[in-house]
């Protein structure tokens, strides 16, 4: 498999993401006004993020990134840590949806 359907699929994969991310940040934000959803960051620090935050964009957005800096120069020890938080993220996001569905 080339780099360039590695990254194609992981660009689709993290575009997928960012829309899950934005409704999730949404329902959060909501979430807060109610009172409830009092947390620091969505990962803990050894999850890692360089980011630390209580929303999913910035996640979303470091991946963005790293995407980035990999497609400049590609490196495939980088690969398997990139998927790994990927897959985090994509699982936490649904892992929310399906909590708030009862």
């Amino acid at each position: 498999m080339s780099y360039d359907t590695i990254i194609e699929q992981y660009r689709t994969s993290l575009q997928a993401a960012y829309r899950q991310a934005l409704d999730a940040d949404s329902l959060l934000e909501a979430m807060q006004k109610e009172g409830k959803g009092k947390f620091a960051a969505v990962f803990r620090e050894d999850a890692g993020f360089s980011c630390q935050a209580n929303r999913f964009t910035p996640y979303v957005k470091e991946l963005g990134e790293q995407l980035q800096a990999f497609e400049a120069e590609p490196n495939p020890e980088q690969l398997p840590e990139m998927v790994r938080k990927l897959e985090l993220l994509l699982t936490t996001l649904q892992q929310l949806r399906q909590s708030l569905k009862g």
